[in-house]
């Protein structure tokens, strides 16, 4: 790991994804994990509950007016999370939030001028869980992605398809570690000093 400057100090906050389809299946068997039709799982009902009571309390407790910037995993599920909670609507139990549970992140025409805090999201690959040979874990191409999330940052993705996820095997345990310090050592490379990460 690079050498961390004096004094530095960031504030991370870990949310993990609400739940998803693939998640509420699993509870039941492991089948679906392999199944297609769980590919890049979105968010189940049960899991809009949860990211509409997560904006209820980062609205609440005045996270989201110190949050500096968001990171995702770029999957449908954390993206899904992460522009419901962050970039929701003022009042989330008036909202209509059907838009998001068709994947769709746009906010509403009529909050043209928000009066709160809406901060950037970035998506990055090395955020992702571990991934290959569960269809949940395969990701979408980034341009369904953009047309669904136009308010999130896909810029530092690199490729349009899925070329990290491999169907025969699971990404070993020594890979998913140096991702993980490959974006520690992004996040030093940041002003943002108060950040959601997903």
């Amino acid at each position: 790991m690079e050498k961390i400057p004096s004094g530095a100090c960031k504030t991370l906050h870990l949310v993990r994804h609400a739940q998803g389809m693939h998640n509420l299946e699993s509870e039941k068997s492991r089948d679906p994990l392999t199944s297609f039709e769980f590919f890049d799982a979105q968010l189940s009902s049960q899991g809009w509950q949860q990211v509409r009571q997560k904006r209820k309390d980062v609205c609440a407790n005045g996270l989201l007016k110190r949050i500096e910037l968001v990171i995702t995993s770029p999957m449908s599920r954390t993206l899904q999370t992460a522009v419901g909670i962050f970039h929701g609507e003022d009042q989330p139990e008036l909202s209509d939030v059907t838009s998001y549970e068709e994947g769709n992140g746009r906010i509403s025409d009529n909050d043209q001028q928000p009066t709160f805090n809406r901060p950037p999201i970035i998506a990055l690959e090395v955020c992702r869980e571990r991934l290959g040979k569960y269809e949940c874990d395969k990701r979408g191409t980034i341009s369904h992605y953009r047309s669904h999330f136009p308010a999130v940052d896909f810029s530092l993705i690199e490729n349009e398809d899925d070329i990290l996820w491999e169907a025969n095997k699971r990404e070993p345990f020594g890979d998913v570690l140096a991702r993980g310090m490959k974006f520690i050592n992004w996040l030093w490379t940041r002003k943002e000093t108060e950040i959601a990460v997903l």
